[in-house]
């Protein structure tokens, strides 16, 4: 029993301050297995105070305090999306639309209003594009740019990035000709005369990119900004940003200091500049909006390219095994950077598509923490595509995070039989097993290779059905996971991918306030509806960014 003495000091004890926010009458998955649902949540500052019940939160009201009412809505924590590339997204957002074109001569006509438009002798380089989505699925060459584009240097992206196709304009001022032979990690495509097509594969397009002027700040401003905005519509609250171009970190970090940040933004620059990426982790200024997170680089190209590096060779291709990246040319040169930058401090992740790819990783990454010693390191695979069966179990006993995105599967699954033959799809996008085997499954988008809406990934890594209709039951559906599985892939999982478990990911006190609201559940309504499911808000550190 309390003492006279103690309960006169309890009765004496200030009150806690009124929270900023507080959101009652939701359906909440916190994310956080001391209390995985709740009713509502409190927000002071950009911070949790307190989860719980609507009658244990109303407590916390103030005269001032927002009160957002959840009208018996599912919340769950902000979406983070682990592999993004939001400066490319915004300047494709702002261009052409490129990806749904029906045919060659679609293509040719779309092209040409959008360059009308555009000053003489600009560089056209931003709008994506997909030979899948044609039929048959012939690439685009030169052919169909030159009357189009006249005198503007033209080199536009296949949606994977791993191919580009350019006008004549462009690749004279690359100096690209017949003689010129394919660099290490890319590819010229060429005629049966020997004359480049236009369509230059991963290394090769470095050829042109070296002589396109680079994005003034005010340009990536504005792309970063309309890619914050279409983010902000689907529940992202932070991305895990990949370079798009050159000058990224700087306009960000603009963002951020004029307060129009309305995403997290953690930027992890290419493995080949580590020096300078360690340099700017410890020089610049770090916060919850901006900090420089890690480095990545790439071992291999893209399926859809041709360039992912496989084992065997392609069932559709036989002859064609992929190539390795640039950088991964040696193998040792890839190990001495990684190892350099682990020795450093800084986390690694590395694209890897195909079987071969992901195999010689892993060895890499097991050989650099055995050279380098234990530490919490997290490194990282991008991507995890295509694996062998062995390598799978591998994940989890290294450590190795599975950085993947979910609807490359039912994108890449409308035609990848075609490109492995039966068995090799069957450890294609393989997330069933990865957590079986217990594996850390983290998920992104790809952005804008991909929708950045973790709804539509959610939905496609529980059913699996490819995006033309034509698998209904999914493709390779004993690969499919559950919804939970899949949400915790996109907070708890994400934020442990980047060191951020402490601040992000769950709905917990002390956690950031970033949560999202949805118009139906997820974990109620039948698989086939999830991808109907919309947001209608997303919260950023008590702040909303986004109504429906």
């Amino acid at each position: 029993m309390l003492s006279l003495l103690a309960v006169a000091a309890l009765l004496a004890a200030p009150a806690a301050p009124p929270a900023d926010l507080v959101l009652v009458s939701a359906r909440i998955w916190t994310g956080d297995p001391a209390r995985p649902e709740a009713q509502a949540l409190a927000v002071r500052g950009d911070r949790i105070v307190a989860v719980g019940t609507d009658s244990e939160i109303g407590a916390l009201k103030g005269p001032k305090t927002v009160v957002v009412d959840g009208r018996g809505r599912r919340v769950v924590p902000g979406f983070i999306d682990c592999h993004t590339h939001m400066s490319g997204a915004g300047f494709d957002l702002l261009a052409v639309d490129l990806q749904h074109t029906k045919d060659p001569a679609d293509f040719t006509r779309r092209v040409a209003a959008y360059a009308a438009k555009q000053p003489p002798g600009a560089w056209l380089t931003d709008g994506i594009w997909d030979q899948t989505q044609w039929t048959p699925p012939v690439l685009p060459t030169k052919a169909l740019l030159d009357p189009a584009t006249g005198d503007r240097p033209t080199c536009l992206s296949r949606q994977d990035g791993h191919m580009v196709v350019c006008n004549s304009l462009a690749l004279r001022l690359a100096g690209v000709t017949a003689a010129t032979p394919d660099p290490p990690g890319g590819v010229i495509v060429k005629d049966g005369n020997g004359e480049p097509t236009g369509v230059l594969k991963d290394a090769a397009a470095d050829l042109v990119w070296k002589v396109r002027p680079p994005r003034t700040q005010a340009e990536l401003a504005a792309a970063l900004r309309t890619a914050m905005k279409n983010a902000a519509r689907y529940g992202v609250t932070s991305v895990q940003d990949l370079p798009g171009g050159r000058g990224d970190v700087p306009a960000w970090a603009a963002l951020r200091d004029r307060g129009e940040l309305t995403l997290r933004v953690n930027y992890r620059p290419l493995l080949v500049d580590w020096p300078k990426a360690r340099a700017l982790q410890t020089s610049m200024k770090n916060d919850h909006w901006l900090r420089i997170g890690g480095v990545k680089a790439f071992m291999d190209g893209s399926l859809g390219s041709g360039t992912a590096a496989m084992f065997e060779g392609f069932t559709d291709e036989p002859g064609n095994r992929g190539v390795f990246a640039a950088e991964a040319i040696p193998l040792s040169s890839m190990e001495e950077r990684i190892s350099a930058a682990d020795a450093a401090g800084l986390q690694v992740e590395v694209h890897a598509i195909g079987d071969r790819a992901n195999h010689e990783i892993l060895n890499i990454f097991e050989r650099v923490e055995k050279a380098n010693g234990p530490r919490d390191r997290r490194f990282r695979v991008e991507h995890v595509q295509h694996l062998r069966a062995a390598d799978i179990p591998r994940f989890a006993s290294l450590g190795v995070i599975a950085s993947m995105q979910p609807y490359h599967a039912v994108d890449d699954g409308r035609w990848a039989e075609k490109r492995l033959g039966p068995e090799r799809v069957k450890t294609s996008y393989a997330w069933r097993s990865l957590l079986d085997a217990k594996a850390i499954l983290a998920f992104g988008s790809d952005y804008d290779v991909a929708p950045i809406s973790p709804i539509l990934g959610i939905a496609a890594a529980v059913t699996r059905r490819t995006i033309d209709g034509k698998n209904p039951g999914g493709w390779v559906p004993a690969q499919r996971i559950g919804v939970e599985e899949a949400l915790r892939a996109y907070t708890v999982s994400a934020a442990y991918a980047a060191f951020e478990e402490k601040d992000k990911g769950s709905l917990a006190p002390g956690k950031l306030g970033d949560f999202v609201v949805l118009s139906a559940d997820p974990l109620r309504v039948a698989p086939g509806e999830i991808e109907k499911i919309e947001v209608d808000a997303t919260v950023v550190g008590g702040k909303t960014v986004y109504s429906r």
